[in-house]
């Protein structure tokens, strides 16, 4: 067997084991993240999307609060200038 032959015989084994590997990757992938979400989820750890979530909920929270402390001190200014008139 020469070298060309020697590696064309490599290069096809090499082949025909690929679409496997592949395969048995995607599982083992599937597996790993299925086994990662689940412990996240026994220790209540929360995803990168489902923290960004909360962060926006948070900062227009804060926002409202700020509209509405604006709000009430307008309106105790108002009541109070009405009283001393």
């Amino acid at each position: 067997m020469n070298k060309n032959q020697l590696f064309e015989e490599i290069s096809e084994r090499i082949a025909s084991v690929l679409p496997m590997a592949e395969s048995a990757g995607i599982e083992i992938k599937a597996k790993i993240d299925a086994t990662v979400k689940r412990a996240m989820a026994d220790m209540d750890i929360l995803t990168r999307e489902e923290f960004a979530a909360q962060a926006a909920a948070l900062a227009k929270a804060e926002a409202r609060i700020d509209e509405l402390e604006k709000t009430l001190a307008k309106l105790e200014g108002e009541i109070s200038a009405g009283k001393q008139v």
